[in-house]
């Protein structure tokens, strides 16, 4: 006996999107791990190394800076975007007036590409035409903000951008979560005499559990594969003092000819990735058993 036309029809319509998304997301990343272990230079060479190009990354003094600038973006990014996030979401909370435009303000920086952020704020932090001089022609002439050309500091020039950028999508994402809370619980809470901030504090914020680890997951992601707001704001310099490692990547197997070693960078970010996603779908899953 045939099985009816609508139990297979859905599997037949959507079976091929299904195995080309399979195919170039999966298949690529199969591809990748087999560069990276490969001698492959200006062009894709099959001739098996093992770990060569991992130990020549390891030693590579400018991947290491990009290691250290990942630690320090991704921290300012993460606790920045989801700090700032998390205030603006409370205080929209409130009902105050005029919520729905200012909602759209927050939110409108989400709707830009990270390009035009950090063109923007590259003509901000211009020594020579943005912030600086703007302060220097109000007669404070001895007022200096060159972050963005200072080694040292631009990375934070960076984890600025990237915060005015995502801190909207954060506030979206946990005011939707507290709108999910009953009302009858904070009217209650206040009804024992409990002040706003400590009823917050003690029951609003950790309600958000799920918010907070679903929002983690997303900003995490966005920040270790920061790629083209580095790009539009420093180039990854002066010099590759802001590199980070999707930069390091781009530069190693599309301007220096390394398709190796980048491929092992590229293996290198994805299990970072994995490493934060995994485990996290892994107790969604298994709390849902």
């Amino acid at each position: 006996m045939h099985a009816p036309r609508h139990s297979w029809l859905p599997q037949l319509v959507v079976a091929p999107s299904f195995v080309l998304g399979f195919l170039f997301i999966y298949g690529l990343m199969a591809w990748n791990g087999l560069l990276s272990i490969s001698a492959s230079r200006l062009l894709p060479n099959y001739e098996i190394v093992g770990f060569a190009q991992y130990a020549a990354l390891w030693e590579s003094e400018r991947f290491r800076v990009a290691l250290t600038n990942m630690a320090v973006f991704g921290t300012l990014f993460i606790g920045g975007a989801m700090g700032i996030g998390l205030l603006l979401a409370v205080l929209l909370d409130q009902k105050i007036r005029a919520e729905g435009v200012l909602r759209t303000v927050y939110l409108y920086p989400m709707a830009i590409s990270f390009i035009v952020t950090g063109t923007a704020w590259k003509w901000m932090l211009n020594p020579g035409l943005g912030l600086e001089r703007l302060v220097q022609q109000w007669g404070f002439e001895s007022f200096t903000f060159d972050w963005l050309v200072n080694p040292d500091k631009a990375i934070y020039c960076v984890a600025i951008a990237g915060v005015w950028q995502s801190a909207g999508f954060v506030m979206a994402l946990f005011l939707a979560g507290l709108r999910g809370i009953d009302d009858s619980i904070l009217k209650a809470a206040q009804v024992d005499g409990a002040s706003l901030p400590r009823i917050y504090w003690r029951i609003v914020i950790p309600s958000l559990r799920p918010v907070f680890f679903s929002t983690l997951m997303v900003v995490s992601h966005l920040a270790i594969k920061s790629f083209d707001l580095v790009m539009a704001l420093t180039a990854g310099g002066p010099g590759f003092a802001t590199d980070l490692p999707a930069t390091f990547m781009y530069a190693m197997a599309f301007s220096r000819g390394q398709i190796g070693l980048g491929a092992a960078s590229a293996t290198v970010m994805l299990a970072t990735i994995a490493a934060i996603v995994v485990p996290y779908l892994y107790s969604e899953l298994r709390a849902k058993r």
